[in-house]
């Protein structure tokens, strides 16, 4: 399957770049278990912010963020099979959760409850 792995990113850091790395990392460190696992992770934000970058957004919020940053996640949620929602909070995560339930798509809210991962 491929799964989106949806948690905070923005959410709580007040844009701070070096808090919105950590929950990136944060994100990204169920990527590893959920390959390993036979299947495809996948994380908005590695789609998003190349492409945020090259349209010349200047900062999280800004008219270039918000057309590629949400919309990008939602395009994503359309390829995906299911959706690993990580704690903390995050409206854009849990929209993901509604979007990905309106499609009848899996969502797991635990690394353990994804089938072929092995629990820690």
């Amino acid at each position: 399957m491929m799964i989106l792995i949806a948690g905070p990113y923005r959410g709580g850091t007040n844009d701070d770049p070096a808090l919105m790395a950590e929950n990136l990392a944060h994100l990204e460190s169920a990527a590893l278990p959920l390959f390993r696992a036979g299947h495809l992770p996948m994380i908005g934000e590695w789609v998003a912010l190349p492409l945020i970058r090259l349209g010349g957004s200047a900062k999280p919020g800004d008219a270039v963020w918000n057309e590629i940053q949400y919309p990008v996640a939602h395009q994503l949620l359309e390829k995906c099979d299911a959706v690993l929602r990580l704690e903390g909070a995050s409206a854009g995560a849990d929209n993901d959760v509604k979007l990905a339930q309106e499609r009848g798509l899996p969502v797991y809210f635990s690394l353990a409850d994804v089938p072929g991962v092995p629990s820690a």
